[in-house]
């Protein structure tokens, strides 16, 4: 096997072709998502009947069968004249954002640092741990924009949706499961041992923030002790931007502003903090 002299940095010496430094540099991160992307393709068919066939549940058992009695004995009038489909349809949005990306950064995590170590090998490589954190945050939020888009289009379907500029509550829910799935994977890379890990993330933050977030029921309508649940939680502030989007709910620009700088601050602290542990666990 001859070298080129001539070519100072050739692309292949013989049969094998060699890294391109200057292009993990520039797109080292995409490379990841890339291959959790590919991963991702391999169990493509229940990807897709998670984002449609669970939505379709809630919808049927929430927003339609509790949502016709809830219409009954309460009236569109105690809703702000909206149905408790298109009350609820935001916050369904937001929930399937949320969960989704934080599913899609966690057990990736879990994997790559404890349980098949991936991310020591990829870090073997050229590959930098901001660009294996980032690669996994980007590829969780493909499979989020996908999820929330096709819940978008059953809501959609059902009449749930009360406005012109309702599409918008697309990106209103992507960044709160952003925001979401970002403070998630640097908790998660930050967590050494895994025992317990998704039980209290499910029982302490997960399930009540989904109940005391406005979700089935405006906020204002629980004690005020529990309301500050709903104030730090990300599923609150895409539900309220959410419901304007989606039908003519009342909010003020004071407060539209707040909503998405929360959702930015936890997005861009979550990946800050994401760095930082990858960073110390794989340089070590």
């Amino acid at each position: 096997m001859s070298l080129n002299l001539d070519n100072p940095r050739p692309d292949r010496i013989g049969s094998l072709k060699l890294i391109d430094l200057k292009r993990i540099e520039r797109q080292g991160s995409f490379s990841v998502a890339e291959a959790r992307i590919r991963n991702m393709i391999k169990f493509v068919s229940a990807i897709v009947f998670d984002a449609v066939a669970n939505p379709l549940l809630y919808l049927v058992s929430v927003g339609i069968g509790i949502g016709a009695l809830v219409d009954q004995n309460l009236g569109e009038s105690g809703l702000g004249g909206v149905s408790y489909l298109t009350f609820v349809a935001p916050a369904l949005l937001a929930t399937t954002a949320i969960t989704g990306a934080m599913d899609e950064v966690v057990f990736p995590c879990m994997d790559g640092f404890k349980w098949q170590k991936t991310f020591y090998a990829m870090n073997s490589t050229p590959l930098t741990p901001r660009q294996i954190a980032s690669g996994v945050f980007f590829s969780a939020m493909t499979r989020t924009i996908f999820a929330v888009t096709c819940y978008w289009v059953l809501l959609y379907l059902f009449g749930a949706l009360d406005s012109p500029r309702s599409w918008l509550a697309i990106p209103t829910a992507i960044l709160a499961g952003a925001g979401f799935g970002a403070l998630m994977l640097g908790f998660a890379s930050f967590i050494e041992n895994e025992d317990l890990f998704m039980t209290i993330i499910n029982r302490m933050i997960i399930m009540p923030m989904f109940l005391f977030s406005g979700t089935f029921y405006p906020l204002t309508n629980m004690p005020v002790y529990i309301q500050p649940i709903g104030w730090i939680s990300p599923l609150w502030h895409a539900t309220e931007l959410g419901r304007y989007l989606t039908y003519d709910y009342p909010i003020s620009l004071t407060m539209a502003i707040l909503h998405l700088s929360v959702m930015f601050v936890l997005l861009i602290t979550g990946l800050l903090w994401a760095f930082k542990n990858f960073e110390r666990r794989l340089e070590k």
